[in-house]
């Protein structure tokens, strides 16, 4: 049985990382799907110095809106798909005027119909702070800790990153070869 994975954490936590471990362990043909959209010089630079550090060992491909129907193409020709990250997918949506809700239900949906690849889902914890001191940011607050909430429940597993360590919040300790894993 394919187990889909959920992977949380803060900025610079060492979720990507964690997640990139447990996928090239997962699987033979993993696809790295990126919802980051470069629209300024400096995410650019970033964006490309991930692609060139990841290029031998997946797949990627670049989806900032449609992600659903993305991992649904991505599932007939790859056994595992990381997606990173759910946070920037969420603000793209946002910024389009698309509906987030609609949007998670959807990506709900994708991951129950999936069987033959592993999905692993990558996003920023962003309800640890203070309360955001204006509408929209607390709106992508709420939108995104409703969509951890949904997606949390239908994966197998959920980690959250810590300095790099990774805690397990629900099902089984990876296989991946990580540092010393924390049960919560």
């Amino acid at each position: 049985m394919t187990r889909h994975v959920l992977v949380l954490g803060g900025a610079r936590s060492g979720k990507t990382a964690f997640a990139e471990r447990l996928a090239l362990h997962a699987g033979n043909r993993p696809a790295y799907l990126a919802t980051a959209e470069a629209l300024d010089a400096e995410m650019r630079d970033r964006v490309e110095s991930h692609k060139a550090g990841r290029a031998a060992r997946f797949t990627t491909i670049e989806e900032p809106i449609a992600l659903s129907a993305a991992i649904l193409r991505a599932s007939a020709d790859h056994d595992v798909i990381l997606v990173d990250c759910l946070t920037l997918w969420i603000t793209n949506l946002l910024i389009a005027n698309e509906d987030v809700a609609q949007a998670v239900s959807e990506l709900v949906a994708a991951l129950v119909q999936i069987k033959t690849a592993k999905v692993i889902l990558v996003s920023n914890e962003v309800g640890l702070g203070i309360v955001p001191d204006n509408a929209m940011a607390r709106t992508f607050r709420d939108l995104a800790g409703s969509a951890h909430q949904r997606l949390a429940e239908i994966c197998d597993d959920a980690y959250f990153v810590v300095a790099g360590l990774p805690v397990v919040l629900k099902g089984e300790p990876p296989d991946a070869p990580t540092s010393k894993i924390h049960e919560a």
